[in-house]
Order: C-alpha cells, then sequence, then structure tokens
C-alpha cells in the first residue's frame, strides 16, 4: 500500500470520527439560531378541569386527578383490589386540590385499586361504588 493511500483512509476515518463527535454547544447553537423551544406539558389540575366542566365528581391521589361518570368506564368489567387511600378532605370552595381531596366525595370514602387496569381507580362509600379515571396528558 502507498504511503498516500494510508494517509488518505487515515484523513477519512479521523474525519468521520470527528464528524459523529455531540457538540453540546454546537448544537445549542444550532437550536438557538433555528429557534427550537422546549416545551414542557404537565396533566391537567383540578382548575382546569372544573373550569372545563364545572360539575365534574373529581379527587386527587398521587399527584393525579382523577374524574368519574364516564360511560366507557362505566362499562368495563372491573374487580377492585386492594385499598390504596381514602379521602380525607372535602374541598367544595375552590379549585386548589391536595392529595385525597375531593369536590363530592365524603370524607372517609374509600379507594382501591382496579386489577385489571392501573389508570382506573374505584371508589366505594355507603352502599355506592364509583369508578374514576386518571385524567392525564397525553
Amino acid at each position: 500500500m502507498k504511503w498516500s493511500q494510508f494517509f488518505a483512509g487515515f484523513i477519512s476515518i479521523l474525519l468521520f470520527m470527528v464528524g459523529c463527535v455531540n457538540d453540546d454547544e454546537a448544537v445549542k447553537e444550532t437550536k438557538k439560531h433555528m429557534n427550537v423551544e422546549k416545551m414542557e406539558t404537565s396533566n391537567p389540575d383540578a382548575e382546569e378541569i372544573l373550569s372545563l366542566e364545572p360539575d365534574a365528581d373529581i379527587f386527587k391521589y398521587n399527584e393525579v386527578i382523577y374524574m368519574t361518570n364516564i360511560d366507557w368506564v362505566d362499562e368495563l368489567s372491573l374487580a377492585k383490589d386492594s385499598q390504596i387511600g381514602e379521602i380525607k378532605t372535602k374541598n367544595e370552595t375552590n379549585t386548589d386540590f391536595e392529595n385525597e381531596m375531593s369536590n363530592k366525595l365524603p370524607v372517609g370514602a374509600k379507594i382501591y385499586s382496579a386489577k385489571e387496569r392501573g389508570d382506573i381507580l374505584i371508589v366505594e362509600f355507603d352502599e355506592h361504588v364509583l369508578r374514576y379515571l386518571a385524567i392525564v396528558e397525553g
């Protein structure tokens, strides 16, 4: 092999490797010039849901709002699993919700997971059994 062929191959490999390196500053500068913005999304909160549906029956559990009276959820065949919590406070006056807080459920209502689905919770109180769907962004 000739020295010039070896040198050309070496330079080609070197240029390929340099081109594959991720230079964060170069990427940031490119995004800046392209006017690329980072958008963040989050799950809807009680205020957002109640502004759209003022009569919605909701509660908050693990930082997620759950809502009932959704036809397709009520038609599912679900079995309750273990109790994971209970309603500790009732908030009928504003939209500032904390975990285990409801706007319609009574204090003490038991919250159960559903065996078949992770996005639905089952709530029991008195003789009532209600199903609540997690309202998440996506």
